[in-house]
């Protein structure tokens, strides 16, 4: 039987790994679990200033993967900006985004995309080129309901959602719970760590706040934690390696996690797989997907003082925690990678 061959394409910011780099590389290995023929295609991308967006959306334009080597390539999955460019008879999408800031981003505290003649017409030509780019593929998948509907509504284009588990599903375990809430992923503006930080003045002691990441905010959510008077009862560990995340993971009271209009979160399911409830609010998009207001955890306004509730009547104990947990934990368990590759290979 003829292997088939399969090329996964992600731009890649150089010294930069966050969730968008894990998915890719989790999807390569799932591919060749299932005896298929994989590699990822790597292109940098640099989006400053503005001139460089189009120059490299362009390079992966002049990119022809249809065969390498002389052996052809079956299939190409491309997943954010602008990896869809690239150029071959049978490409899907598995979208996790696009470039944000010209889109639901572009008027909020996380664009730099302003209402002048420049940016006005980048946009608008990122736009129609994304149109067209994704109309090109054979299917367009996106990676959760949030971003098909962003799809929707800014260029018009069906997708359908595909959930897949998080990088440490097979490793996650529940153990006490303990005395800290835990705080994962990138800081930057937009993952509003700073809120959970701010949360801390109100929250009840001895409960601490312990951030595993790191990222260009990390400056500024250190002073903020010195100016809500919370630096002594607030951890930042930088990047951690994942034995030690799997332990921060297993020993937390719950996970806070309320990025603003995110597009799928794995933090949320692996939370759940270690049956820690969620934290988060009712503009972060993605993980309103799974979380369910006192169903699994807490969905609140992103307000310091509301956060700050959720965490307080967690930490009263009456064995809330571990109800809300045990009801996230039956989500997650549910989502598996067989039905994603059958999805993005037929």
């Amino acid at each position: 039987m003829t292997v088939q061959t399969v090329l996964v394409c992600e731009a890649q910011v150089p010294f930069v790994h966050g969730g968008a780099e894990v998915h890719v590389r989790q999807l390569v290995r799932e591919l060749r679990a299932r005896g298929f023929l994989a590699e990822l295609v790597s292109v940098p991308f640099k989006w400053y200033p503005k001139e460089e967006i189009l120059p490299h959306a362009s390079a992966w334009r002049l990119l022809d993967l249809s065969e390498s080597n002389g052996r052809p390539i079956d299939r190409v999955i491309a997943s954010k900006f602008p990896s869809y460019f690239v150029r071959h008879p049978n490409k899907v999408a598995w979208l996790i985004h696009q470039y944000r800031a010209a889109y639901e981003l572009c008027g909020t505290e996380y664009s730099d995309f302003a209402h002048t003649e420049l940016d006005v017409g980048l946009r608008d030509t990122l736009m129609a080129l994304d149109t067209k780019m994704l109309g090109e593929c054979r299917a367009v998948f996106t990676n959760a309901r949030n971003t098909a509907g962003r799809l929707a509504k800014f260029n018009g284009l069906a997708a359908e959602p595909l959930y897949h588990p998080p990088q440490l599903a097979g490793r996650l375990v529940a153990g006490p719970y303990g005395d800290y809430v835990l705080s994962v992923g990138r800081i930057e503006s937009v993952k509003r760590v700073d809120l959970v930080v701010r949360a801390m003045r109100h929250v009840d002691r001895p409960i601490r706040l312990v951030v595993a990441g790191d990222g260009t905010q990390r400056e500024n959510a250190e002073r903020v934690a010195v100016e809500a008077g919370v630096a002594d009862r607030v951890t930042f560990l930088g990047t951690v390696v994942d034995d030690e995340l799997v332990r921060l993971y297993a020993g937390a009271l719950a996970v806070v996690y309320p990025p603003y209009d995110e597009d799928f979160g794995y933090v949320t399911l692996e939370a759940f797989l270690a049956r820690r409830p969620v934290i988060t609010c009712t503009d972060s998009g993605g993980p309103n997907e799974f979380v369910a207001d006192l169903v699994n955890g807490f969905v609140r306004a992103p307000e310091p003082v509301e956060i700050a509730d959720a965490i307080n009547r967690l930490a009263a104990g009456g064995g809330l925690a571990a109800s809300l947990g045990e009801a996230g934990h039956q989500a997650a368990a549910a989502i598996t990678w067989d039905g994603v590759i059958e999805k993005l290979i037929a």
